[in-house]
């Protein structure tokens, strides 16, 4: 989003008029922020800051307490590795940290290209087929390390890409 254009602020305004009436609204106007450009960055804060006449602190630390919402850009793909106790004793670490040596990046950060973020999670409820991974929503259940290569070259193939060794 970078520094806040004219359409985005007036798309943001919209979107805080339309919960202005909700008797605690902070979380449906973040929520259909993130839902609208996939983070809140601290420029927007201040506006809904403004326009709702709630603290910058108590918007910040709402948007940092849940992890749906973001601080930062988040990549095309969002690749959620659960490491909750179910996943984690089925081999979730060793998973999770197969797609952060093969992405070149660490839980929490993006690709160059802008097109994957690694998201280490707590508990996704899907204890039953461990260890599971969600990529935009889509649920990968019993995942291996030799299938986190497989996986990623379907996603890099979609985009006309080839995976690097």
């Amino acid at each position: 989003m970078g520094k806040l254009n004219a359409a985005a602020a007036a798309k943001i305004e919209e979107i805080c008029n339309r919960h202005k009436d909700d008797k605690t609204p902070l979380m449906m106007i973040l929520s259909d922020i993130q839902n609208e450009y996939g983070y809140i960055p601290l420029e927007v804060q201040e506006l809904v800051s403004e326009k709702t006449g709630i603290s910058v602190a108590e918007i910040y630390g709402v948007v940092t307490f849940y992890s749906f919402f973001s601080l930062t850009p988040k990549g095309k793909y969002v690749i959620g590795c659960c490491l909750g106790t179910a996943c984690y004793v089925k081999g979730a670490q060793q998973v999770i940290d197969k797609f952060c040596e093969l992405l070149k990046i660490n839980p929490g950060e993006t690709t160059e290209d802008g097109l994957f973020t690694i998201d280490a999670l707590r508990c996704i409820g899907a204890c039953g087929i461990a260890p599971a991974v969600s990529i935009n929503g889509k649920v990968y259940p019993k995942m291996s390390v030799s299938q986190v290569s497989e996986v990623i070259s379907q996603y890099l193939a979609a985009e006309g890409k080839e995976a690097q060794a």
